[in-house]
């Protein structure tokens, strides 16, 4: 990779995501956290990620609203839901409002991190600021 890919991980459990942020920097990837649906938003536009990896059950604004809002703020971001906790009808839901793959905790770090480089080589553009 010439340039590191950067990823915007989005989950309200701190040790879970810190953990996966160690895990991709690691793997040469550029990872950015945030532990709730307003802070997302936020790196969202200062961070410019090329992906975000969002958890769908979040305390107050859920993975959906964000979803809803970043892909308003930045439409070609493509955007990885990841949950341990979703039904059929809430990946249903979250691939009908953009998200471009969702996948069940607990995921292999080299299956996410391969996802992570596919999905960005497909030529999907980097957020655009709103």
């Amino acid at each position: 990779m010439t340039k590191p890919i950067r990823v915007l991980l989005v989950d309200d459990e701190a040790d879970f995501v810190e953990t996966l942020a160690e895990r991709l920097e690691i793997r040469g990837f550029e990872p950015s956290v945030a532990l709730d649906g307003p802070a997302a938003l936020e790196r969202l536009k200062n961070f410019g990620p090329d992906v975000m990896v969002l958890d769908l059950k979040m305390p107050g604004m859920g993975g959906l609203e964000v979803l809803r809002e970043g892909l308003r703020k930045s439409p070609k971001l493509p955007v990885i839901m990841l949950t341990g906790h979703g039904s059929e009808q809430e990946r249903d839901e979250a691939l009908a409002s953009g998200a471009s793959t969702y996948l069940q905790k607990p995921i292999d770090i080299e299956t996410l991190a391969k996802l992570l480089e596919e999905t960005t080589s497909a030529g999907a553009a980097p957020a655009e600021e709103a």
